[in-house]
């Protein structure tokens, strides 16, 4: 019995996706629940599971193709996964649109790397068919190709020159450039930020925090705080605290701008911007006000796993009243975050560094971090994005206020 296998329906914010990679290929056996295809949408990765035990007897978009909300791409055969073979398959004339690859080969040994792990194997030069696979149905992973590179750095280099892999590129002379399309994600990032910029009056104001009072209080406490929660104590569940207590004090920095309309948001649902193997991605804490330490630090600790998979759902991202990025984490020192729109301010966190401070007169160091805050100034005055910056500070610099909201 024949059945169509279609993109998954797509929402409101999402025009069309791109087939990414086919994990199944024609005449190759499956099971129920199996990875079909990844959907890349300017947003997230799609996955489309097998709909029963069958075989995949035409492909209708192929890699690299353009697709629709819920449109045909593949035809399934249900039940004939006993009978089918990819040395059947092979033997088979292509039907409709073939992927995009170079042979046969290359497609069997796409098709079972993950994205992650196949741009890894592009980066250190390894051929997919020598890293072997402990995902489902021997998919080689993102933790296969970082072991299989590591393995490779450990072996000492070859006396004679490796074969040539057909699916990674190789450059000869001291002057090489290789071009890649970008990907739906990385357009989107870039559309959103020149839009914000086009788009907003958009300033920014610094500050700088002690954090000696936070990094005291981890440390007295964060083994009791891990034992109890089962999550480490990190400084990002302070930031967020101190940001939805500064939000509440200044509700126009949780505004956004809606045609000729101030929209004034009675919640702090607060992003969090993640670095993921595909590009920038904020997921949303939502109800903030809600949420303890230890739930906000779970919280981001899953999405940012969900975001190195590739599992991050629209639903994760959407929305947000303020968000938070934190540069610090790969060494920046200072900069200047670009708004989500329409969100009407970003904070930015920053690197941790000892620097001599001027303390009652006499000269400290201290462990201090520069804050920005980028803001929209067709909405905001500088006394009140100064005042709000001024907040998260002092929150910071003596944490006994989050308890006496004060």
């Amino acid at each position: 019995m024949s059945t169509e296998i279609k993109a998954p329906s797509f929402p409101e914010s999402v025009a069309d996706g791109t087939i990414a990679t086919w994990h199944k290929q024609l005449g190759e056996a499956v099971s129920r629940d199996d990875l079909l295809v990844d959907i890349e949408t300017d947003k997230v990765v799609l996955e489309v599971l097998a709909p029963s035990d069958g075989v995949i007897k035409e492909i209708v978009k192929g890699e690299g193709d353009t697709v629709l909300s819920e449109e045909v791409i593949a035809i399934f055969e249900a039940g004939a996964a006993a009978s089918a073979s990819p040395a059947t398959a092979a033997s088979t004339p292509a039907v409709a649109p073939a992927p995009a690859v170079e042979s046969v080969a290359t497609a069997v040994a796409d098709a079972t790397l993950s994205p992650a792990a196949r741009k890894i194997a592009d980066e250190k030069g390894l051929n997919p068919n020598d890293i072997p696979g402990t995902g489902k149905g021997g998919r080689v992973t993102k933790e296969d190709a970082l072991k299989a590179a590591e393995q490779a750095a450990q072996q000492p280099a070859p006396a004679a020159k490796p074969a040539v892999d057909a699916a990674v590129p190789v450059f000869t002379g001291d002057r090489v450039e290789k071009r890649v399309p970008m990907t739906r994600l990385r357009k989107r990032v870039a559309e959103r930020l020149v839009e914000a910029q086009q788009m907003t009056a958009m300033l920014t104001t610094f500050n700088e925090v002690n954090m000696q009072p936070i990094m005291d209080l981890r440390n007295q406490y964060k083994d009791l705080f891990e034992k109890k929660h089962g999550v480490r104590m990190g400084f990002m569940g302070f930031f967020v605290k101190a940001c939805v207590e500064a939000l509440k004090r200044h509700p126009v920095v949780n505004a956004s701008i809606d045609g000729n309309d101030v929209v004034y948001h009675g919640y702090q649902d607060v992003g969090v911007a993640v670095s993921s193997d595909r590009g920038l991605v904020v997921p949303v804490l939502r109800d903030v006000d809600n949420m303890g330490l230890a739930t906000i630090e779970s919280s981001i600790r899953e999405y940012g796993a969900k975001a190195r998979d590739g599992k991050l759902s629209i639903e994760d991202m959407t929305g947000g009243t303020f968000t938070i990025s934190n540069g610090g984490v790969f060494g920046s020192l200072i900069s200047t975050p670009i708004l989500n729109m329409p969100q009407s301010a970003i904070l930015g966190m920053h690197k941790i560094q000892e620097r001599p401070m001027a303390v009652n007169g006499k000269v400290e160091i201290l462990p201090m971090m520069y804050l920005a805050l980028s803001y929209d100034h067709r909405l905001l005055d500088g006394k009140e994005a100064v005042t709000f910056l001024v907040a998260i500070k002092e929150l910071l610099e003596d944490p006994a206020r989050f308890l006496l909201e004060i």
